[in-house]
């Protein structure tokens, strides 16, 4: 994802937080993040690709109807994953879309643990 593309998705990510009640805190808190490195990505203070700007981008684009192809297709560390493991025919992308969507289940398994 290059500069102006972060930026614009920033920029939306921060008008989502508004629109939603999203705060700050509370994406730091369930990202492991401090409040002011959050705080700085919404702003575009010394925005850079990283990958706590695309973790807040996600994050905050999941409450907008979930992630958009854009975002998945701007997101090149799984880009470079699926292109590195994907071996180019059917069968295999629907094993890999398998194994990824056990990873939904998998991870909403241990947020109920954690509810618990």
């Amino acid at each position: 994802m290059n500069g102006l593309k972060l930026k614009a998705r920033t920029e939306r990510a921060r008008h989502i937080c508004k629109t939603r009640g999203i705060t700050q805190a509370q994406i730091a808190a369930d990202l492991d993040a401090s409040q002011s490195q959050i705080s700085r990505i919404l702003k575009g203070e010394g925005l850079r690709v990283s990958r706590l700007a695309e973790a807040v981008c996600l994050y905050v684009e999941k409450y907008e109807g979930g992630v958009t192809a854009d975002s998945v297709r701007g997101n090149d560390e799984l880009v470079d994953a699926l292109t590195f493991t994907w071996d180019g025919t059917a069968a295999h992308a629907r094993s890999l879309s398998l194994v990824i969507r056990s990873l939904a289940v998998l991870n909403r398994g241990s947020e109920q643990k954690d509810e618990a």
